[in-house]
């Protein structure tokens, strides 16, 4: 048997073309070679490793590759071959060359999938010419004299204003967004592209909305047409009908839902512009005539403003109409999308606090005891005794809310440290931030709640956390209290207060000197804080005295 050796300490030069090199294993001795061609589909999975060979008479050292001509079925594999054509190794860290033609490739293939899709025109919907008349065109264009009553002509043309505003929303927004963005981008992900772009976080019930609102101007437009179609004395449009069926049934309802969505919407595009290739989608969706130079942001929105401008559409019909049954089933109508708009101010409020507090339990870290007070000493056998984790709950509350937070800098005795708080309704929470920039990635940006500041977004995109420094000081135990910059200017600190951990027993029990930027922003922590223990104070206090008139009345009874 033949057998080339090619030691590391030789000059390359010295191995003629042609010649080939095997990736060997560990163990294997020349009778092995001739049975190579029987196990390719294993050892193409392992790596290329050195060989050890004790040969008599020849010296074979760690990292000699061996050549051997039973071999040529295993060695002709084009993944194995390392010749004079192709020295370089083929380790995934080699391949950047190969990973920007296939990226530049899946650019242009995906450039070249846009280019074949074709958006319907919109000019198909028979209503779509009436949009932009005015109530006298349309009648005179049906050759109809306007009513001869005053206030019956006005009612006409404030149930006019609501129709053709509709008919704008559905075609101008809603059926761009549908037809445009939503569809363009479900066609993409069954061709492959955009995968793992949620189209519902951008979206949410678009498509709900869109078929609500399509049932509603098409009821409305066909009202218009009886009316126009019947004769002289016919009876007026009878659109209170239509009004209260669709104000009354799900197109607020569907707003809602739309609107609850809206600001994860906005955040999670935010994060995804960042990226090539939805970059390339949204310029060319962004591009087409019929979204008439408006930006998928500002289409976005439209449902939003449609929803608080139907009370004053619905009050502009009630102001015009002089039938007392109609005006008080109006009047009913745009009280129930004003309530409607109210509740839902409460639960996007709600929802905002409750996906805040949701990410801030997943980037606050409670230390052990142990850990945070080193004068407590637990053996390792009881320390399954303390159940720290008890103390994330303390963030579970939905009544809870934070009321201030930022940065400030705390002195220690031999540095500074940047410390975060939190202040909230009944607690102060003093933590250290910690930004892990070695972890790629982090958390999905798109699942942040858009109201975390931009400290903290940053904290979570390195995938940091906010280590708590000590226990949480209650509203009622804290003291704030201003350094004059005369008592500190030898420590260098500037715009400094303090923040002092009161027992129930009045004593002292931790204490924070703490450092703003400016001095504005220390007199803004003092006024927080103080407000607040303010506030705390004034409910513990109402608090007492209801449970002592029950308890009296209870006494009573």
């Amino acid at each position: 048997m033949d057998l080339q050796i090619f030691s590391r300490g030789q000059d390359e030069e010295t191995c003629q073309k042609g010649d080939k090199i095997i990736p060997a294993t560990m163990g294997l001795v020349p009778s092995d070679l001739t049975s190579l061609g029987q196990h390719t589909s294993g050892l193409y999975e392992r790596r290329r490793s050195s060989v050890v060979l004790n040969l008599p008479g020849l010296e074979v050292f760690p990292g000699d590759l061996l050549v051997s001509d039973g071999a040529a079925d295993y060695l002709c594999h084009p993944l194995l071959l390392l010749n004079s054509e192709s020295k370089k190794p083929r380790w995934p860290f080699s391949r950047r060359g190969t990973q920007g033609r296939d990226k530049h490739k899946h650019i242009s293939d995906l450039e070249q999938r846009l280019s074949s899709v074709k958006i319907t025109d919109f000019g198909g919907y028979e209503f779509h010419s009436l949009k932009g008349k005015t109530w006298n065109e349309v009648m005179a264009t049906h050759q109809k004299l306007p009513a001869d009553q005053l206030d019956l002509r006005k009612q006409q043309e404030a149930v006019w204003e609501l129709f053709t505003s509709e008919c704008t929303y559905f075609l101008d927004h809603l059926l761009v967004l549908k037809m445009i963005f939503m569809n363009t981008l479900k066609y993409l992900q069954t061709c492959e592209y955009l995968l793992d772009v949620d189209s519902w976080r951008l979206f949410a019930n678009l498509e709900e909305l869109s078929q609500t609102s399509f049932g509603f101007v098409s009821s409305l437009f066909a009202i218009i047409k009886d009316y126009f179609d019947a004769s002289e004395t016919s009876p007026p449009m009878d659109f209170i009908s239509v009004l209260a069926k669709y104000f009354r049934g799900s197109l607020c309802q569907s707003h809602q839902t739309y609107c609850l969505n809206y600001s994860a919407a906005v955040f999670y595009l935010e994060s995804l512009k960042q990226r090539e290739d939805f970059g390339i989608y949204l310029k060319w969706c962004e591009q087409n005539e019929q979204c008439r130079r408006l930006h998928l942001t500002e289409l976005l929105v439209a449902p939003l403003h449609r929803l608080t401008r139907y009370p004053l559409l619905l009050k502009n019909i009630w102001k015009r109409s002089t039938d007392s049954t109609e005006k008080i089933v109006i009047y009913s109508i745009q009280e129930k999308v004003e309530k409607s708009i109210r509740d839902l101010e409460g639960k996007v409020k709600w929802l905002d606090n409750f996906q805040k507090f949701r990410h801030l339990q997943e980037i606050i870290v409670w230390p052990p005891l142990w850990d945070r007070d080193k004068r407590f000493f637990i053996p390792e056998c009881l320390k399954h005794v303390f159940k720290e984790h008890m103390a994330e709950n303390i963030l579970s509350p939905t009544n809870r809310h934070l009321l201030y937070e930022g940065k400030l800098t705390l002195a220690e005795s031999t540095r500074f440290l940047d410390v975060y708080l939190f202040l909230f309704d009944d607690f102060l929470l003093v933590t250290k931030t910690k930004c892990n920039k070695k972890k790629v990635g982090g958390l999905d940006t798109g699942v942040m709640c858009p109201s975390l500041t931009p400290e903290l977004q940053t904290v979570i995109k390195e995938g940091g956390s906010c280590k708590v420094l000590d226990q949480p000081i209650p509203l009622d135990r804290l003291v704030v209290k201003s350094i004059d910059p005369l008592h500190v200017s030898v420590f260098g600190l500037r715009n400094a207060f303090l923040i002092q951990h009161e027992s129930r027993y009045r004593q002292c029990i931790a204490a924070f000197l703490l450092q703003a930027q400016t001095e504005n922003i220390k007199k803004t922590w003092m006024a927080q804080i103080t407000a607040a223990i303010s506030c705390f104070t004034k409910s513990q206090e109402t608090k007492k005295i209801s449970f002592f008139t029950s308890s009296t009345e209870s006494s009573e009874i």
